[in-house]
């Protein structure tokens, strides 16, 4: 979680957050084979069309800032407006 907060460049950022849905993923998928449930087998599906969808989105944003500002770095980005 601390390369999450002290990363400057974005891709990284959303990188971290991968990582940490990849590790809620994996726990899941332990718990539901260690109780012989499905239910987090299929949560699990549900939290990677989330992620896959807030990769989608995170390079959309990245690529339209970075067109707009010409810079990716996270502490020179303090406002959204263009």
């Amino acid at each position: 979680m601390s390369s999450l907060f002290s990363q400057e460049v974005p891709i990284t950022v959303f990188m971290s957050i991968e990582l940490m849905l990849n590790a809620v993923n994996l726990s899941f998928v332990t718990f539901a084979h260690e109780w012989h449930a499905v239910k987090g087998q299929i949560f699990v599906f549900f939290v990677m069309m989330v992620a896959a969808a807030e990769a989608a989105v995170g390079l959309a944003i990245i690529i339209a800032v970075f067109r707009a500002r010409a810079t990716l770095a996270v502490d020179r980005i303090d406002l959204m407006k263009l």
